[in-house]
C-alpha cells in the first residue's frame, strides 16, 4: 500500500472516530448517585441531574457536581483512548495495537 493511500485511509478513520466520539455517551456520579452527569465522547455535559436533597447543602452540592464531571472526563478519556487503539491497526503497519 502507497503512502497516499495509507494517509488517505488514517483520515477516513479520523473522521470516522470524530463521529464516534460525538454519539458516545458516559454517565458518572458522585454522592452515592445524588448528582449524575452524562459527557459525549467530545466532552460536552448532554445532561445533568441533581436529587431535591443534594441541594440543601450548596458547598457539598458544588463539590459532587465538581466531582461527577470530573470522573466523567476521565471515563470519556478511557474510552477514547480505547477506541483510538481498536482504530489503530493500520494495514501495512503490523498492527500496532
Amino acid at each position: 500500500m502507497d503512502i497516499q493511500k495509507m494517509l488517505e485511509q488514517a483520515q477516513r478513520m479520523q473522521e470516522e472516530l470524530r463521529r464516534t466520539l460525538k454519539e458516545m455517551r458516559v454517565e458518572a456520579s458522585a454522592g452515592g448517585g445524588m448528582v449524575k452527569v452524562v459527557m459525549s465522547g467530545d466532552k460536552q455535559i448532554v445532561s445533568l441531574t441533581i436529587e431535591p436533597e443534594a441541594s440543601e447543602d450548596i458547598e457539598m452540592l458544588q463539590d459532587l457536581i465538581i466531582a461527577a464531571v470530573n470522573e466523567c472526563g476521565r471515563k470519556v478519556d478511557e474510552a477514547i483512548q480505547q477506541q483510538a487503539l481498536k482504530n489503530l491497526n493500520l494495514p501495512g503497519l503490523g498492527g500496532l495495537a
